[in-house]
């Protein structure tokens, strides 16, 4: 479409492709955050890349198409939405699921470097399990709300989670909005990713500062 005078043109995010944010999207969401991203980030803290993962699922039925993790020490960018996005890109286009059909997924809140990734690849969504804040209380991470404050000088929940571009969705405040019998299953399911991602979390600070990560 052709953008008013003075304005940019961008694009009105269409959701209405992803399934309803129903138990069983959220089931399938901690199933992959627990089944495929965990493991590959334990494998990585061993080697001093922090606890953070992505993945990228079918809107259609909820499969897999790519799980990834951290590997700033390879490269300072490399947080685990870029990496992801970067294998995701790597792939034969002929094959590639367009954006537009997929879910995006992460671990953690995206920060504003990864959240703008997110944008340019063209997502029209995203899950994230832990917030902004619990990378700094809970995983010692403060990165994401000190940058988002000091460059952009965006308070903790500042940053606009529906806009033209995508939606954001808290995996927690989602399960909060379920009832019955669910909310307790998922409750439940919550608390032991909760307890697996301080484990990643014990294992990535015993060896935190060993490699040269700029912001470990």
């Amino acid at each position: 479409r052709t953008p008013a005078p003075g304005r940019a043109c961008v694009p009105d995010h269409d959701m209405s492709a992803t399934p309803a944010i129903s138990a069983e999207l959220l089931t399938r969401l901690m199933d992959v955050i627990e089944g495929d991203i965990a493991p590959l980030t334990r494998k990585e803290t061993l080697r001093g890349n922090k606890i953070f993962g992505a993945a990228v699922l079918r809107k259609s039925d909820l499969s897999l198409v790519l799980a990834e993790t951290n590997n700033e020490v390879e490269n300072p960018l490399w947080h685990g939405e870029m990496h992801c996005l970067k294998r995701f890109y790597e792939r034969p286009e002929a094959g590639r699921p367009d954006p537009s059909e997929l879910i995006f997924l992460t671990t953690h809140e995206p920060c504003s470097l990864c959240l703008s990734a997110i944008t340019w690849a063209g997502f029209d969504n995203f899950f994230y399990f832990f917030s902004h804040q619990d990378s700094r209380d809970s995983f010692a991470i403060p990165h994401d709300l000190n940058i988002l404050k000091e460059v952009f000088a965006v308070e903790p929940g500042g940053y606009r989670t529906t806009n033209a571009y995508w939606s954001a969705h808290r995996i927690r405040a989602e399960i909060d909005r379920t009832g019955g019998a669910d909310q307790s299953r998922l409750q439940e399911r919550a608390v032991r990713i909760d307890a697996l991602y301080a484990d990643l979390s014990a294992q990535y600070q015993a060896r935190k500062g060993t490699r040269s990560i700029p912001l470990p």
